[in-house]
């Protein structure tokens, strides 16, 4: 029988080595983690202005790559609207370009079609992160994607699934008198619950996630609310270019 000194010998032993596979094991996937994360970033902002692959295919890698490079321009705006000459989302860093916002333009034939904004804040029981696509009008939703998030799967966890992101196509975040109102997910149905003229605002909630539609409900307007510049110079220039 192994003596008490020995017993703990062995399980410190143990755990060190255990540590330093672990750290290991961490610091070799991390690179491998980071090319996920990003690609699942662009097969996203891809998929909020309708390029998706077909039904029942998948996109490889390689092809995201392909399809986000030819077809995505990734800038910078502050809270101005103005663009940020020389910077991308990626050169942004937290707490030090406080002001500075990422934006993506959805290019097609040399023509802007719509842009991308990244959406996020708390749902249930997580941070729901997402993307919100604009057509040129700068009010007309192309599309919106939930992607990453920690809510109830079959509950709030439907906030990914197309049935509920399909509701946001064609809604409008300005009303009749130029305010931004944003998109407000109802307890239930829209049909029935708000009048026939204010439904460009609205989109179906999901049964029994009342506190998780409430979550996209207020982060998407916080989150829109920051761009209000950069949306209304472009309404009001007409010509869909923060370039031009």
């Amino acid at each position: 029988m192994h003596s008490n000194g020995y017993t703990f010998r062995f399980a410190a032993i143990v755990t060190i080595v255990c540590s330093v596979l672990l750290a290991g094991a961490a610091t070799i996937l991390k690179p491998l983690q980071e090319e996920n994360e990003r690609v699942d970033v662009q097969k996203n902002i891809l998929a909020s202005v309708g390029i998706v692959p077909e039904e029942g295919q998948s996109f490889s890698k390689d092809k995201i790559s392909e399809l986000y490079q030819t077809n995505i321009k990734e800038l910078v705006v502050d809270t101005e609207g103005r663009l940020v000459e020389g910077k991308k989302p990626s050169d942004l860093e937290a707490g030090v370009d406080t002001g500075q916002m990422p934006l993506y333009e959805y290019i097609l034939d040399g023509e802007i079609q719509a842009y991308v904004f990244p959406v996020s804040g708390k749902g249930l029981w997580s941070t729901i992160y997402g993307y919100i696509a604009l057509d040129v009008d700068a009010e007309t939703v192309r599309g919106i994607t939930f992607y990453k998030h920690g809510e109830t799967p079959g509950l709030g966890g439907e906030v990914e699934k197309e049935w509920f992101t399909d509701n946001f196509k064609g809604k409008r975040i300005f009303d009749e008198n130029g305010n931004l109102v944003s998109i407000t997910v109802v307890k239930g149905k829209v049909e029935g619950t708000v009048p026939e003229s204010e439904a460009w605002h609205y989109v179906d909630g999901i049964s029994g996630s009342t506190l998780t539609a409430r979550g996209v409900t207020n982060f998407l307007k916080s989150d829109l609310k920051k761009y209000e510049p950069f949306l209304r110079e472009i309404r009001k220039s007409g010509e869909g270019d923060i370039n031009g």
